[in-house]
């Protein structure tokens, strides 16, 4: 009935705990809302719906998820962290619940106080995304607190995959394979694009999926130079390329592949062409995930043959990224990337180009793991695949 994995929970706390300590902190606060789920997600394996929330997590006792009372009922049945407190700031606007238990900061704090938790200064943790009222309502409650941002600290720790998270994401891509299929099976002249998004999204949920990390991508024709267009209404045409993309969740861990092919099932030697160009940028990029690398090494390869062959000024992503909670998150390996892969990492290779004038824009994309000495994919298919050229 739930998501998480216990083990993984208090590894992840005592390890919070450990920069709290480092940093001479009382407590953390990790914001999270539908859309920021993923460092909220680490500690409890949950997210709420409709409602924002946070999780304070003590130097010393119980951790406390702090949301809306439409969440509570949830999360004691879901959730890895079952304390919960209410409060108005994190409810829907203007929605009433006459029968809750709604607090503010204050009282939360006089609580933390009567348990014989003083709180001084408390790290944060997205502050980038938390909002601007939640900001102000939580440092009034807490009167005279410093608040110390350790988002990049609390981050990082993501960025270390244990074996259990690495068989997470490995099962989301054996998810993507699955949809690949569908979705395949369904692109052809005549079709909407909705259709083939849901072949791949049905299959991946009758197997398991937790969620998507983004919404799946079918862009057809000119739609295709969107960077990241959702499949609409469109009908697709005899001629054109189609751009598709899914990210299914399994237990909150993200997969995903991308791949750019002709509607009718016949390349134009004009599409073999750029779609080889892509392959061979992704193999020399797949070539530099190995230890040690960052992203001023991996991003080099690719950016060149690009250049090389014209193709720089439609280069809008750079070529690899992280993959976890997230379908692309921190640390991500462009032209200025210092964070060195390190074993056990999962990072995606993703290939694209957008604004072309004829062919408008495409995507390959697959993941590996990072091992001792090179990489292995997470989706043996998509990399053999990806390998050959057209």
């Amino acid at each position: 009935m739930a998501y998480y994995n216990m083990a993984e929970t208090e590894k992840r706390i005592k390890a919070v705990r450990e920069i709290l300590h480092r940093k001479e902190l009382d407590a953390a606060l990790v914001y999270f809302d539908e859309l920021n789920v993923a460092n909220g997600w680490y500690l409890t394996g949950w997210c709420g719906q409709f409602e924002k929330g946070a999780v304070l997590i003590p130097v010393e006792g119980e951790p406390i998820l702090l949301g809306g009372p439409e969440s509570e009922p949830f999360a004691k049945m879901g959730c890895a962290v079952t304390k919960v407190r209410c409060f108005p700031v994190f409810m829907v606007p203007d929605e009433e619940y006459p029968n809750a238990n709604i607090i503010n900061f204050r009282q939360l704090d006089e609580e933390l106080r009567a348990e014989g938790t003083k709180l001084r200064r408390i790290g944060f943790v997205g502050t980038a995304t938390i909002p601007h009222q939640v900001y102000v309502d939580f440092k009034a409650g807490f009167e005279g607190v410093e608040l110390v941002d350790i988002t990049d600290e609390y981050e990082t720790l993501r960025a270390y995959k244990t074996p259990w998270e690495v068989d997470q994401i490995q099962h989301s891509n054996y998810l993507c394979d699955m949809a690949c299929d569908k979705m395949l099976a369904a692109i052809r002249p005549g079709a909407y694009e909705f259709e083939v998004a849901a072949a791949g999204e049905a299959v991946c949920r009758a197997n398991g999926a937790t969620s998507f990390a983004y919404s799946t991508i079918v862009g057809s024709g000119e739609r295709a130079k969107a960077v990241v267009p959702t499949a609409t209404n469109k009908k697709m045409e005899d001629g054109e390329l189609v751009m598709i993309g899914i990210a299914p969740r399994y237990n909150g861990y993200a997969g995903t592949f991308g791949d750019t092919l002709p509607v009718n099932g016949v390349y134009t030697q004009r599409q073999k062409d750029l779609l080889n160009h892509m392959r061979e940028t992704f193999r020399l990029t797949h070539e530099m995930l190995k230890p040690g690398n960052c992203g001023r090494d991996i991003d080099v390869p690719g950016r060149l043959y690009y250049e090389k062959h014209g193709l720089k000024d439609y280069l809008v992503c750079p070529f690899a990224h992280s993959i976890g909670l997230m379908e692309a998150e921190s640390p991500f390996f462009g032209p200025n990337g210092d964070f060195v892969l390190v074993p056990g990492m999962t990072v995606m290779v993703d290939v694209s180009f957008f604004g072309h004038p004829e062919l408008y824009g495409g995507r390959i994309e697959t993941g590996f793991v990072i091992t001792e000495d090179g990489s292995r994919p997470l989706s043996p298919k998509m990399f053999s695949h990806f390998m050959q050229d057209l």
